[in-house]
């Protein structure tokens, strides 16, 4: 295999952009795990108190993930998340207002291998999030298990990340002032195995959970599809029915997380890494679904709102995607 060496002479603002992704990649794909091992050690040395303090913290703080989080502007704001943001680059696309006086479930499509989009619009403000939607407050879910994990779980929570269960959903669109967006990356971690360039798959076919909420809350839907999060990573070849898929359902049964075995560039070469490709992400924001509100919808109010939802999706997606260097022939799929 030929090795391609990234020049010498590489300037200053695309190291920093560089050092950024890696960082962030360290955190979904080792810091958890540093946490854990941390914490776990700490009680064997003489800072066992540390340890011991923050597992009282713990315990008292423990339903915070599903009430609201707990979000630190400052860390929103920090300025490694702009070079991230600068390396691919990422660009927040709005088509509609949205009305702070009312509250949104956004739907995200599609999850990508590490939902690099969905983390930099709406866990960072390097995007703009902030300034395209005044007085609106994003929230993104993610899987129970990241907030059980000491330590790392004060990290998510300081982007504005949420526990991914009902209750959490409710908390966050029952605010009776309005003002709060909650976004669901709605294939989630099962949708990362199909995740590979010019990939237009999309795990939704029969994931109507989100519409049933939104019904039940009188919540407006938001369809937002990322052009390029897709592109950002090769996988392992691992088509429906073959072992290695059936390992990693196996393993997503057992640990609520898929396993995609990617692959991009490195940090110093262009050839080989878990670094992701340096190729632009466009997330377009589409316009509200209006939702009627109603406690407990039918199976058929549920499908034919979630019909509706697919239909926006494709519509937004259409007309976007020639901008996006999509080809013509080229539509979404549901499974």
């Amino acid at each position: 295999m030929k090795v391609e060496f990234a020049p010498l002479s590489m300037p200053l603002q695309r190291r920093l952009q560089t050092a950024a992704v890696v960082q962030w990649v360290f955190s979904f794909l080792c810091l958890a795990q540093c946490c854990t091992v941390a914490f776990i050690g700490l009680f064997f040395t003489r800072f066992w108190l540390v340890s011991a303090l923050y597992a009282a913290w713990w315990f008292i703080d423990r339903e915070k993930p599903r009430k609201g989080g707990r979000r630190i502007h400052i860390l929103r704001k920090c300025i490694v998340w702009k070079y991230m943001k600068d390396y691919f680059p990422i660009t927040l696309v709005k088509t509609a207002e949205l009305d702070p006086r009312q509250n949104y479930l956004m739907g995200f499509h599609p999850h990508g291998v590490l939902a690099a989009g969905a983390f930099l619009n709406f866990c960072t403000e390097a995007s703009g999030f902030s300034t395209l939607f005044p007085g609106i407050t994003p929230h993104l879910m993610m899987l129970s298990l990241w907030f059980r994990i000491p330590f790392f779980r004060d990290y998510v929570m300081s982007g504005g990340l949420v526990d991914s269960d009902k209750e959490s959903a409710s908390y966050v669109l029952q605010k009776p002032e309005g003002g709060n967006a909650l976004a669901i990356i709605v294939g989630g971690a099962q949708e990362a195995l199909d995740a590979r360039p010019g990939s237009c798959t999309l795990l939704l076919k029969n994931r109507k959970g989100f519409v049933r909420l939104a019904i039940e809350h009188g919540t407006p839907l938001v369809p937002i599809f990322s052009f390029g999060d897709n592109d950002l990573f090769d996988q392992v070849r691992n088509p429906k029915g073959s072992w290695l898929r059936k390992v990693q359902h196996w393993l997503q049964q057992i640990m609520g997380i898929s396993l995609p075995l990617f692959h991009a560039r490195g940090i110093f070469q262009y050839s080989f890494g878990l670094i992701p490709y340096r190729r632009p992400i466009f997330t377009v924001v589409g316009k509200p679904i209006p939702v009627q509100r109603k406690h407990r919808p039918s199976n058929e109010e549920v499908d034919q709102v979630h019909q509706k939802y697919l239909n926006e999706l494709c519509k937004l997606f259409e007309e976007h995607k020639a901008k996006y260097n999509i080809p013509e022939d080229r539509h979404l799929e549901f499974i």
